[in-house]
């Protein structure tokens, strides 16, 4: 297949690319106007596009799938005005921007495969989630619910939509898991705050497994939460993650703490509670590689 990829120098995006590329299909990465160009065709080739006035290379042309993973990181920094944004803008207007832009193909792709999070539950205590939950109420939530509206619109034109809401991806080399190490290195690893908050969690090869299904099985469409079967809560995670680490969590972080160094972005990503399951991705009878959390740390934290 021939497949647009957004967002393909983020965590998942590269991950991504490599393995597409791998499987034999041609992969376009959709770049700004300036960004520097790639020239490892492992890695895929570039086509220019800009997100601004909808204009797409005419590479492009012919593609069989797209996925879009764009968006500027959540905890890329403190949720000012400005921030909030960009973190708004690098994913609502760029899904709008490029649904315009495949409705201007003549030949469109059979499937649009767009990045969401399970932030769209908000914080939900112990209430078991699946894809049929409401929506939650804070800023995450609301960015989730109006990034999926946007990407919904190419259902219209006759493209199977996929919205994959990512959990908290663990990877050696990137996302959270490198942040959340940190301070078991420095010997002042603990749980947060109450340390009985849900987590919601995956391994960076189970969502690249998962975008390659979703771009070929014509079974999974609408939202489909990307997360492991079972999510902990977040001081048995930071027990497994200091077995893992052969550290000791003995110094757990206050709310009010956490709270002074980061803002609002505490509460939403730190001590929020989601309890989400893959209840769509089961029902299909899907295999995940990193089920069990000991295993999938050991797995991730051994990877080269």
């Amino acid at each position: 297949m021939k497949i647009l990829v957004t967002g393909s120098t983020g965590l998942v995006g590269t991950a991504l690319v490599a393995a597409l590329t791998l499987d034999g299909h041609t992969v376009c990465r959709l770049i700004r106007p300036g960004t520097k160009k790639i020239t490892d065709l492992a890695k895929g080739f570039d086509v220019e596009w800009n997100p601004v006035t909808g204009e797409l290379g005419g590479a492009a042309v012919g593609a069989d799938a797209t996925v879009n993973l764009a968006g500027a990181s959540i905890a890329g920094g403190r949720w000012t005005a400005e921030r909030k944004e960009l973190l708004r803008s690098s994913r609502v207007d760029t899904t709008r921007a490029l649904v315009a832009a495949l409705a201007k193909m003549n030949a469109r792709p059979s499937v649009l495969v767009s990045a969401s999070a399970i932030g769209y539950y908000g914080n939900r205590g112990d209430e078991l989630l699946t894809e049929n939950g409401n929506a939650g109420s804070d800023f995450l939530a609301g960015l989730a619910r109006a990034w999926e509206a946007e990407a919904m619109t190419a259902e219209v034109l006759g493209i199977r939509v996929v919205r994959t809401r990512f959990g908290i991806i663990l990877a050696k080399h990137g996302g959270a898991l490198p942040q959340m190490m940190l301070p078991f290195k420095l010997g002042f690893g603990g749980k947060l705050g109450s340390g009985q908050q849900w987590l919601s969690w995956v391994t960076l090869a189970d969502v690249v497994a998962i975008v390659r299904r979703a771009l070929t099985d014509h079974g999974l469409r609408g939202a489909i939460n990307v997360v492991s079967p079972h999510p902990i809560r977040n001081a048995d995670f930071t027990k497994a993650l200091a077995k893992a680490m052969h550290r000791p969590a003995i110094f757990p972080a206050p709310e009010f703490a956490l709270r002074l160094v980061l803002g609002e972005m505490a509460d939403a990503l730190l001590l929020s509670s989601q309890r989400v399951v893959p209840q769509q991705l089961e029902q299909l009878g899907h295999k995940f590689l990193h089920a069990d959390l000991a295993i999938a740390l050991s797995a991730v934290l051994h990877d080269a």
